[in-house]
């Protein structure tokens, strides 16, 4: 009914859906957890999927008009986060307080990328930040997950918005 009422308030929910996907494919390959040594626990996986949904974030607020899609693969994300959470049996008191958390993590690491990626910056740093946090990455993991990253950035990069929204990452 809202959706009548009010088209432009409600949201499309397929709005950025395949470009999600395509995000949470990649951050599921084993690459990141074998050769990358990303610990494979719930913090792992989700840094990776929040480092790679930031690039792409990144990228999105570059191309000009892409910034509708950019919101929309953010809604994709918070949509998931909520529903992860709620499968993993965190109950609705808390659910809210988790998701903000999660979400507020996505923005520190789009904010620590736009940073990396607007000053030319070494990548250490970032790769260490966004996909290890405190803990430090093992001898070869960074410089292996730093390639890996620059190779998904030139993904990004080489890939047009609609290819991107269709879910197409180079």
């Amino acid at each position: 009914m809202l959706s009548f009422l009010f088209p432009r308030l409600t949201r499309q929910s397929s709005r950025g859906a395949e470009l999600f996907d395509a995000l949470v494919g990649e951050a599921r390959q084993p690459h990141w957890y074998v050769e990358g040594q990303v610990p494979d626990t719930l913090d792992g996986r989700f840094a990776v999927l929040a480092t790679v949904v930031s690039l792409a974030t990144v990228r999105l607020e570059r191309g000009g008009e892409a910034g509708q899609l950019a919101v929309a693969l953010t809604e994709r994300f918070v949509e998931a986060m909520d529903a992860e959470h709620r499968q993993l049996g965190i109950g609705d008191p808390a659910l809210g307080k988790t998701v903000r958390k999660l979400v507020g993590s996505l923005a520190g690491r789009v904010e620590l990328w736009r940073d990396t990626l607007d000053r030319g910056e070494v990548w250490d740093h970032a790769v260490a930040g966004s996909l290890f946090g405190a803990a430090p990455p093992a001898v070869g993991a960074l410089a292996y997950c730093q390639a890996a990253l620059r190779g998904f950035w030139a993904r990004l990069e080489a890939a047009s918005v609609e290819a991107l929204a269709e879910g197409r990452i180079g």
